[in-house]
């Protein structure tokens, strides 16, 4: 049985890396929209792809961390009891 410190590191540290992820993929795609803004068909496929592209992730990396902080919350309840404040 794990305790509630060790659940909540392993969250923070998920969450960390999902919005790396996230910030990683921004900054390739901002980099291939950039880099293609020049050419007027390509640019415009590009920027329709990565904002879909960037929105989507956007949504999926909310909900991920959505995902976690109930999983914490679930614990910290199952460790420090229902009634605790916070």
């Amino acid at each position: 049985m794990s305790n509630y410190s060790d659940i909540q590191k392993a969250v923070r540290v998920e969450k960390l890396r999902i919005w790396f992820a996230w910030l990683c993929g921004g900054w390739v795609g901002g980099g291939i929209m950039i880099t293609t803004a020049d050419t007027p068909i390509w640019g415009t496929v590009t920027l329709a792809v990565f904002g879909t592209l960037g929105i989507l992730a956007t949504i999926a990396a909310v909900r991920m961390t959505s995902a976690l902080n109930r999983r914490a919350e679930r614990e910290r309840r199952r460790v420090l009891g229902d009634d605790y404040p916070g």
